[in-house]
């Protein structure tokens, strides 16, 4: 992947020099025909294009402010009723990831989430235990979480 970015500024240098514009528009149009090329030689490479883990990037953000909102909306209605008939839990979710820092991501766009808690990891980094405010099902809890934020994170981080 560096290699792609490596290849791009320099096509986009390239660019300048062929085109006589040392300018900030002829870098630009330069890394934009270097992406074309980068593009059209893809299957050269043996590794996904560099863009695409840009927008998994951009994926992940849109997903967590969706489930942001989702859940604030949901606890918002739970200090709203009279009858606060709550049903909080502390389950365990086994994930995926294996990078430090996936799970540390993964800790915080749960606990950055109104209504959910990570409040602890296992020593072999496997587990998570996450405290919910209103609980109905753990299978539905797991899936929800391994659907929206693991898969999110597995996509950015694998290659």
């Amino acid at each position: 992947m560096a290699l792609q970015i490596l290849l791009n500024f320099f096509l986009a240098f390239v660019w300048m020099f062929m085109t006589v514009s040392f300018s900030p528009s002829g870098f630009a149009i330069g890394f934009l025909v270097g992406l074309g090329i980068i593009i059209l030689m893809r299957r050269f490479f043996s590794y996904r294009l560099y863009t695409s883990r840009g927008w998994a990037v951009v994926s992940l953000f849109f997903l967590f402010l969706k489930e942001l909102f989702k859940s604030s909306m949901q606890v918002l209605f739970i200090v709203i009723k009279p009858n606060m008939k709550l049903k909080p839990a502390i389950f365990e979710l086994e994930t995926e990831l294996k990078e430090d820092w996936e799970i540390t991501l993964l800790s915080a766009l749960i606990t950055l989430t109104p209504g959910t808690l990570v409040v602890g990891i296992s020593d072999d980094q496997k587990r998570l235990y996450i405290h919910a405010l209103d609980f109905d099902d753990i299978e539905d809890a797991v899936n929800s979480i391994k659907d929206t934020f693991e898969r999110a994170i597995l996509e950015v981080s694998r290659p």
